[in-house]
């Protein structure tokens, strides 16, 4: 490394520490500099949260990276670094796993990382993170110069500091409450891109006050994580969090359940009981598929908005309650209020901060970090030392339309995983992931579900629909039957098809139909 090399890395880094750059930009202008000045392939900072390792920036190592999380009593050269106050050097024929194999960006045939060295950053004398160099050369590290290396070690730790300060000032300015329900500690949503950020955004903005929030979005996007998080950075963080699904509510006991009810009320009511929205006094209630509330339940609960009453059943008492209300729904709840399947008054009494949680196919690469979450959650419970995916299987990942979003990719890389293991031999370092184990469909999902066997015989070419008119007529035509035999009870119609009801709800829009 020259001389001038050497000063120009130094001037850029301690440039960055007098600028006010987001902590995240921050350590990638950091990992870029230092992969300049040393021979690695891959070079990444994780900070320690408890018992695990977080990435907050990687250079070198694929995408996915980032959505991981390395526990510690699963990652024994992770554990040796933060145990030594130096920098660490692992031989190049060490038998411990190394967390990043299959994962530096480089080739498709060279899996496993060769050379390997880290340091603990301490942050006021207290172990911060790790910062590693990882190269797939044996002896990449045999003439690193220690000295330059401390140095820039330093300056690291200066990085972190500022991008700490700028963080804690930021902190200061959104966060009111610090105190989260020990159980809320590890709510993440992972996501880099703009969607994602301006839903953190809504999130904390909304978290703060007491406004009845409802949470919109298509099934399996995490409306009920986004309650969750909403909860527990709220003033109600340390008392309860009550989820109810108004979906399975059993019509005959629904009041019941929601209210409570006095001894004798009904037969089998043997003593006294709270309801669900009693139970949530001074906490949060959490009611999800609010869409699928009966009427007769829409007007009790809107007379508890309205009054911050409730009275349990067989009882004429009325009792106070203070709750915050978070509701969610996938359904298109214009279209219910049109059809008087939903009351306009409670829907506006809800809505007052409506937020719509963006759909897994807008979100661009996150579903690469998620995906790296899901894996290394499954390489835990396989009991393998590295899961990774190849080229073709992340590209097939941006690519697919995802109709059942975030819990259709973490069940889907959950059968993947569990092929890929299978078909390939467990005690391998790196098991990799490929195109033939995710059994991606990318047909719309509209005709998976519909054949067209009775198509209508062709009329001459110059007339003939197209094969897309010819199915979306017959699809047209199926689903207004089958909504008359149900008596237009659209739930019912989707769990005769075998289709989830917010892809179905999505295909009536779609064919125009209602």
């Amino acid at each position: 490394m020259t001389t001038n090399l050497l000063s120009s890395a130094f001037i850029s880094i301690i440039n960055d520490l007098s600028q006010q750059l987001p902590p995240e930009q921050r350590y990638q202008r950091l990992l870029q500099t230092l992969r300049q000045q040393f021979p690695c392939d891959a070079c990444a900072l994780l900070k320690l949260e408890q018992d695990y390792l977080v990435p907050l920036a990687t250079d070198g190592l694929t995408d996915d990276t980032l959505g991981r999380r390395f526990l510690l009593q699963d990652q024994p050269r992770f554990a040796a670094i933060l145990a030594e106050k130096g920098v660490v050097r692992f031989a190049s024929d060490s038998d411990l796993p190394d967390p990043y194999d299959g994962l530096i960006e480089i080739s498709e045939t060279q899996l496993n990382v060769h050379d390997c060295m880290g340091v603990t950053l301490h942050i006021d004398g207290q172990p911060w993170g790790v910062l590693t160099f990882d190269s797939l050369n044996p002896s990449a590290f045999d003439d690193v110069n220690q000295q330059t290396l401390q140095t820039f070690i330093g300056l690291a730790e200066a990085t972190v500091k500022a991008g700490n300060r700028i963080a804690s000032l930021e902190s200061q300015v959104t966060q009111v409450h610090e105190t989260l329900l020990s159980e809320c500690k590890r709510i993440e949503m992972v996501g880099n891109s703009k969607q994602m950020q301006d839903l953190l955004h809504e999130i904390d903005l909304v978290a703060q006050s007491d406004l009845t929030v409802l949470i919109l979005g298509e099934t399996g996007v995490g409306k009920e994580l986004v309650a969750q998080q909403i909860h527990a950075k709220s003033k109600r963080a340390e008392m309860p969090m009550i989820y109810v699904n108004c979906a399975a509510l059993p019509e005959q006991i629904a009041e019941s359940e929601l209210f409570g009810h006095c001894k004798g009320a009904f037969s089998g009511a043997t003593a006294d009981r709270k309801g669900k929205f009693e139970l949530a006094n001074n906490g949060t209630i959490f009611l999800d598929e609010i869409g699928d509330l009966p009427l007769p339940l829409q007007a009790k609960i809107l007379r508890t908005l309205q009054n911050g009453e409730i009275q349990r059943v067989g009882s004429d008492a009325h009792i106070k309650v203070n709750i915050r209300i978070i509701a969610a729904t996938n359904r298109y709840l214009q279209t219910s209020l049109e059809k008087g399947d939903f009351r306009a008054d409670l829907y506006h009494r809800l809505a007052v901060y409506p937020i719509q949680v963006p759909p897994l196919r807008e979100r661009g690469k996150d579903v690469l970090l998620l995906a790296g979450l899901f894996l290394e959650k499954n390489k835990q419970r396989l009991g393998v030392h590295g899961l990774r995916l190849d080229k073709e299987a992340k590209q097939a990942l941006l690519n697919y339309d995802w109709p059942g979003n975030i819990r259709e990719l973490e069940h889907l890389l959950s059968r993947a995983a569990l092929k890929a293991v299978a078909l390939e031999e467990r005690h391998k370092r790196v098991v990799t992931v490929s195109l033939r184990h995710l059994d991606i469909n990318n047909e719309p999902a509209a005709t998976q579900k519909i054949s067209v066997e009775t198509a209508s015989s062709p009329s001459p070419a110059e007339d003939q629909p197209s094969f897309k008119e010819q199915v979306d007529n017959f699809s047209r035509k199926l689903i207004q039957q089958k909504l008359a035999e149900n008596q237009q009870n659209m739930a019912k119609t989707a769990q005769k098809f075998g289709m989830d009801r917010g892809n179905f709800f999505r295909l009536l829009k779609r064919l125009e139909i209602r």
